[in-house]
């Protein structure tokens, strides 16, 4: 099993390319999204299972669709995040190691994890699938067609 992993600028193109995966056959469970809740400030998300979470805002709201979890936390030093997917589940047991702990759960080496941890933080949103070989080429080509930039397969 391979994790390809890139990073986006705008929401809609991670959305939309997220959307043509799984219209191509990847089963929503192995498809994750993290960005930054720009519209909720505050830390109110620290209790939250991030497993049973609603989407805040109409943040992510066009992948409510892709995933059955949805939820929302604070990472200290990165603030409010909103998360779907494997990685969100990933996420609630790892507030304290951030978004990069996270991402070592999901075989990105950690220097690689930290990196992505301080994309998210900029404002920019991380978008992973994992998948088996044989897909990871249509997954990558799947993200760069619609915008996506370090696109990386672990």
């Amino acid at each position: 099993m391979s994790t390809v992993i890139g990073v986006f600028d705008k929401q809609g193109n991670a959305e939309q390319a997220l959307k043509q995966i799984k219209k191509a056959g990847i089963s929503e469970d192995k498809i994750s999204m993290v960005a930054r809740d720009e519209e909720n400030n505050d830390t109110g998300y620290m209790n939250q299972n991030l497993t049973n979470g609603t989407a805040t805002g109409g943040a992510l709201g066009g992948l409510a669709g892709l995933a059955a979890s949805v939820g929302a936390l604070a990472i200290p030093g990165i603030g409010p995040i909103l998360a779907v997917g494997p990685i969100a589940a990933g996420l609630s047991g790892a507030a304290a190691g951030g978004i990069a702990g996270g991402l070592v759960d999901m075989g990105i080496p950690e220097e690689r994890g930290n990196y992505y941890e301080n994309e998210v933080k900029s404002g920019k949103i991380l978008a992973a699938v994992e998948t088996e070989e044989d897909k990871v080429n249509d997954i990558a080509s799947h993200f760069r067609n619609n915008g996506a930039s370090d696109v990386e397969t672990h």
